[in-house]
C-alpha cells in the first residue's frame, strides 16, 4: 500500500514549504537558525498539516548527525532509554538528534528522563506539538527551548500546493488530470489553513476520477470533498478556548458581526451549551446594568434554543448575540463584586455591624444585636445615613458608577438624595 499523497510529495527543502514566511523566509527567526548549522532545542507549536513535521525531518536530514524519530502518541519509557543507550557510542559521536513528533502525548515523568541529556547538550530536541506547550510541556523542558508558532496557511499559499499535488499524480499515474481555477480556490478556501487537508482532498478527487480519460477535478467535485473540512475546533484544545475568547471579545467590542461569525462557528461544531454558557456570561459581565433589561431577554433566548435545539437554536442566538453586541456596555457590576473578593481573600472583611445583625431570635438584644437599626423605609426616600460595612473597611469603595445612560440616571437621583455635591 502507497503512502498518502501528502508523504509522497513532502518538501525537501525549506524554499518548498508552504506557508510560515514569518518564520521561514530569508532573514527571519528561525532560517537564521537553520542556515546557521548551530541547532539549538526547538519546540514547533501549531494546528495539524502546516509544516510543523515537514520543517523538522528538513532540519534533522541536513544536520549529519544521529537522527531519531519517535512521536509521542506511541512512544513508551524504553523508546526514550534505547535513544539515551546510543550517547557516547560510536553510532553517536557528535551526540543525537532527537525529534519527537506530538511531544504533548509523553508524561511529566517521560519528558524529565530526557532533560539531563538536553542540559548537556548530548541530545539535541526538536520536538512538535498541535497543542499549546505553556500547558502540556514539562516547564525545564520549556525553559531549556524555544518555542516556534506555526500558523494556518492562507488560502492563496495553498493553492501552488494543490496544482502540484495535481501535476504529481498525473506524472505518477500516467494520464491527462487537470483541475480548474475554481476548484483550486474551493479546496483552497475549504481545508481551514491544513495543506496536508488540501493533498488530502486532491487525491479523493483523483481516485473518483480513476478509469475516466482526461479527467478534469472541477469545482462540485471540490465542493463534496472539502464539504465542513475548514472547521478547527477540539473541545479540550486550544481551538476551544480560543473561538470562546474571541466570541466574547467580539460581543464585549460591540462588533455584531465577528460576535455572529464566531457563534456559526460555535454552532457549526455542534458546542450549544458553550455557546448558550458564554452568551449569558457576557450579558451579565460586560452589558450588566448599562442595561440590566438584557439579562432576562437573553435567558430566555438560551432557554428557547436550548428547547428547540440546533439548527432552530441558532435564530434565537442569533438575535440575543446581536442585542448583546449592540447594547451599551458596563462592566461596573462585575468590577464591583471582584473588588469586594479580593479583599475577602486578602482577609479583608471585619465583624458585621451589630445593629445589622439577626434579632429575631431570644437573646439578640443581650447580645447587642439588631439595636439602633434604622429602617430606611421610615424615613424620605426610603433612605437614611448608616454604617453597612465592618469598621474595619468602613470606607471601603467597591462600585463604582458606569458611564453610561441608565448608570448616571441613577447616580443622579441617589446623589440628590443623599446631597453630594461631587
Amino acid at each position: 500500500m502507497s503512502a498518502p499523497l501528502a508523504d509522497r510529495i513532502r518538501p525537501s527543502s525549506l524554499d518548498e514549504v508552504v506557508g510560515q514566511r514569518h518564520l521561514l523566509a530569508e532573514g527571519n527567526i528561525l532560517r537564521k537558525v537553520i542556515d546557521s548549522g548551530q541547532l539549538t532545542n526547538m519546540i514547533f507549536y501549531g494546528p495539524s498539516g502546516v509544516g510543523k513535521t515537514t520543517v523538522a525531518r528538513i532540519i534533522a536530514e541536513a544536520s549529519g548527525r544521529r537522527l531519531h524519530k519517535l512521536n509521542g502518541t506511541n512512544a513508551g519509557t524504553a523508546d526514550i532509554k534505547e535513544v539515551i543507550s546510543e550517547i557516547g557510542t560510536f553510532s553517536a559521536p557528535n551526540g543525537i538528534l532527537l525529534y519527537l513528533d506530538e511531544i504533548q502525548y509523553l508524561n511529566k515523568k517521560q519528558q524529565q528522563s530526557l532533560l539531563e541529556y538536553i542540559e548537556n547538550g548530548n541530545i539535541t530536541l526538536i520536538a512538535s506539538t498541535t497543542e499549546n506547550p505553556y500547558f502540556y510541556i514539562y516547564n525545564a523542558i520549556l525553559s531549556r527551548s524555544t518555542v516556534f508558532e506555526f500558523k494556518p496557511v492562507d488560502a492563496r499559499d495553498i493553492e501552488p500546493a494543490i496544482r502540484r499535488a495535481v501535476k504529481f499524480l498525473a506524472d505518477e499515474q500516467q494520464r491527462q488530470l487537470s483541475i480548474s481555477d475554481e476548484a483550486v480556490s474551493v479546496i483552497a478556501q475549504g481545508c481551514g489553513g491544513d495543506v496536508r487537508k488540501a493533498i488530502n482532498a486532491v487525491e479523493l478527487c483523483s481516485i473518483c476520477l480513476l478509469g475516466d480519460g482526461d479527467a478534469v477535478i472541477d469545482a462540485a467535485m471540490a465542493t463534496d470533498v472539502s464539504q465542513r473540512s475548514s472547521m478547527r475546533y477540539d473541545r479540550d484544545g486550544d481551538q476551544h478556548y480560543d473561538i470562546f475568547s474571541a466570541f466574547q471579545k467580539s460581543m464585549r467590542g460591540s462588533d455584531p458581526d465577528a460576535a455572529v461569525h464566531y457563534l456559526a462557528r460555535l454552532l457549526e461544531a455542534g458546542d450549544l451549551p458553550g455557546a448558550c454558557r458564554r452568551l449569558m456570561v457576557c450579558a451579565c459581565e460586560d452589558v450588566g446594568l448599562a442595561y440590566p433589561q438584557i439579562i432576562p431577554i437573553v435567558k430566555s433566548c438560551v432557554d428557547a434554543a436550548l428547547q428547540v435545539g440546533l439548527p432552530e437554536a441558532r435564530i434565537p442566538l442569533a438575535d440575543a448575540v446581536i442585542m448583546v453586541a449592540t447594547a451599551p456596555k458596563s462592566n461596573s457590576g462585575a468590577c464591583a463584586i471582584d473588588a469586594a473578593i479580593s479583599d475577602i481573600r486578602a482577609g479583608r472583611s471585619g465583624d458585621i455591624p451589630s445593629s445589622l445583625k439577626d434579632g429575631h431570635y431570644g437573646g439578640a438584644k443581650k447580645l447587642g444585636n439588631a439595636i439602633g437599626y434604622k429602617y430606611p423605609h421610615d424615613y424620605p426616600n426610603s433612605y437614611v445615613d448608616q454604617q453597612y460595612l465592618p469598621n474595619e473597611i468602613k470606607d471601603a469603595k467597591y462600585y463604582n458608577y458606569g458611564n453610561n445612560k441608565n448608570e448616571q440616571a441613577f447616580k443622579a437621583y441617589w446623589d440628590s438624595i443623599k446631597g453630594r455635591k461631587d
